[in-house]
């Protein structure tokens, strides 16, 4: 799916939903599943999430920066969702889009879906994060092959 302020991605993976999901709510993962290269470290891995929970991550495009993530959504092995919070001053551009994982238990393992959604981005910065739904996407389809890879034997 494509519209002007989502984009998702979704992938038949042969594993159960819980293994899949196991990887997603623990931050420190978060760098073994990055399809764009961005990802560094985790500043808050080797815990469970849980939904109301933040998290930090150290990035890098280009420079170096980091987030503060919070858990919006959360449905024990079905879905996660957190939105990623920019620092101050940044935060009153670029700021608030939400990254959505969702599983669904099919024949032959699981279907995931991955969604960037930028309709709670920050208005003001809006426009030029559009701009990067291109490359987005096909790093979104890289995380759902390197969540394959980890899951399935």
């Amino acid at each position: 799916m494509t519209d002007r302020d989502r984009v998702s991605v979704e992938r038949l993976i042969a594993a159960p939903a819980d293994k899949i999901f196991d990887l997603l709510v623990d931050p420190a993962r978060h760098l073994d599943i990055d399809g764009s290269g961005t990802v560094q470290r985790a500043r808050s891995g080797g815990r469970r999430l849980r939904l109301g929970d933040t998290f930090g991550m150290d990035m890098k495009l280009g420079a170096s920066y980091s987030t503060r993530n919070e858990v919006v959504e959360l449905d024990e092995d079905r879905r996660i969702a957190w939105r990623t919070l920019a620092p101050f001053p940044l935060n009153h551009l670029f700021t608030g889009r939400t990254w959505r994982y969702e599983l669904e238990p099919v024949d032959g393992g699981t279907l995931v879906r991955e969604t960037w959604d930028i309709s709670t981005e920050a208005w003001p910065g809006r426009p030029a994060v559009r701009r990067m739904a291109g490359s987005t996407k096909r790093n979104m389809e890289r995380t759902l092959a390197r969540i394959e890879e980890l899951v399935t034997d």
